[in-house]
């Protein structure tokens, strides 16, 4: 769990992340650039033929982040995600070594257990972040992984690199600094985003 010069960009963000309040009015991005896959694909949830994209940059170390997926999260998959209203996609952008290593697990994973993990790691944040290596580990194994796949995907160069390739492009190209940063058809909202706040966003693009 090395994290090399180029991903440093990421560690500078983590002030910027601690604000955890939300903002809008940020001129919309290129939608067709922001809503490509990067190389190793998207995770989304809801269909792909949705009028609305959600779009989520999010480290698994950022209690803000935690926060949003442990409440807010809820409301917005029960009435936009599982309702076909919207496609969500989550995107990784770690702001440390422990994030980074979390990220690589859940892409190491199956598919079908990306999200999954994501739950319990934005769930146990607090107990995992104690220790991380130790913390990762146990809820690794609860996902299937042995002792050998769990170091196997941490020693994993492609994935580590996939990862960060796209929490730079994030940072380069759409203006992402900090964490939870979500886009609404390319406008952004910044910070811990309410459901009331992403109502007004969403609704009127429906």
């Amino acid at each position: 769990m090395y994290l090399d010069r180029r991903q440093l960009i990421l560690g500078a963000t983590s002030l910027a992340a601690a604000t955890g309040f939300a903002s809008t009015g940020q001129a919309a991005v290129d939608i067709a650039a922001l809503h490509a896959p990067p190389a190793e694909g998207d995770m989304a949830m809801g269909p792909e033929t949705a009028k609305v994209v959600v779009v989520e940059y999010a480290s698994a170390s950022c209690p803000h982040c935690a926060n949003f997926h442990n409440t807010t999260f809820k409301d917005l998959k029960k009435e936009y995600i599982d309702t076909g209203k919207i496609r969500f996609i989550f995107r990784e952008f770690p702001l440390n070594q422990p994030a980074l290593a979390a990220f690589m697990l859940a892409r190491c994973a199956p598919k079908e257990k990306y999200f999954p993990l994501l739950d319990m790691f934005f769930e146990q944040q607090d107990a995992w972040l104690q220790a991380p290596k130790d913390g990762l580990e146990k809820i690794a194994k609860l996902a299937g992984f042995t002792k050998e796949s769990f170091e196997a995907c941490l020693k994993n160069e492609d994935v580590r690199k996939g990862i960060i390739e796209v929490a730079e492009k994030a940072n380069k190209d759409f203006g992402v600094d900090s964490t939870p940063t979500f886009f609404v058809n390319g406008e952004q909202l910044q910070g811990e985003t309410s459901i009331e706040e992403f109502r007004k966003a969403i609704d009127p693009l429906l």
